[in-house]
């Protein structure tokens, strides 16, 4: 199968209105993508925003930063944030912007990143709160290049079953059709990332069967 990737801030801006409330937009930041949704299931909504932290450098892209906030008194405030869990805003490689989207599903966090040029990679990542922070508690990825092998990766961290899935091309024909496939499902329990801490260190797992090398965590 064939896939394409695809505590305290001082507030001295606003920029946008969420929920009829307005979006804080602390210094020198730039909103790049916002969502609401109930994270902790208390039947009010939650704003999740993915920021730069600086003004935007084309070259050499510039950091971000992802806030969420709880609505107390008509008013966004800060709850949680974290600077490892967004790649920097040229980390895509060529294909530039790697963020791809941000979305709360039945109170779970996803976020959405990508990139690449040739060979292309994306991932999720799933986050729910839980125990007084938000966990990873689900890490899907795919990536590889046309004519070459697709590698996908399911990877639900609360089980620690992890399934792992390659299917390799043949360069040789057009169609560029599966000529081999290896499939692997194994089980790494008691991993604990948090937002804040998602690329603090690197994380790689090595399944037994075939020898893939997973990376969860590249570290920063």
């Amino acid at each position: 199968m064939k896939i394409i990737i695809y505590s305290g801030i001082i507030l001295l801006a606003i920029t946008q209105v969420c929920k009829g409330q307005d979006i804080p937009v602390p210094s020198n930041y730039e909103i790049i993508d916002s969502v609401t949704g109930d994270l902790n299931n208390d039947s009010v909504d939650d704003l999740v925003v993915a920021y730069n932290t600086e003004p935007e450098n084309e070259i050499e892209g510039v950091p971000r930063e992802i806030i969420i906030y709880k609505l107390e008194n008509n008013t966004w405030k800060l709850w949680k944030k974290s600077r490892l869990a967004l790649y920097g805003s040229r980390d895509g490689g060529m294909m530039g912007d790697p963020l791809e989207r941000i979305e709360i599903k039945k109170g779970i966090l996803l976020v959405s990143q990508c990139g690449g040029s040739s060979w292309k990679w994306g991932f999720t990542d799933k986050y729910r709160f839980q125990n007084g922070d938000f966990y990873l508690i689900g890490y899907t990825s795919n990536a590889g290049r046309p004519g070459d092998y697709w590698r996908n990766v399911d990877f639900n961290l609360s089980t620690g079953k992890m399934i792992v899935k390659k299917e390799y091309e043949d360069s040789e024909s057009d169609e560029q059709p599966i000529y081999k496939t290896e499939n692997e499902t194994l089980y790494e329990k008691d991993l604990k990332i948090t937002l804040q801490s998602r690329q603090e260190k690197e994380i790689k797992i090595v399944t037994p069967k075939y020898g893939h090398e997973i990376y969860i965590a590249t570290g920063k």
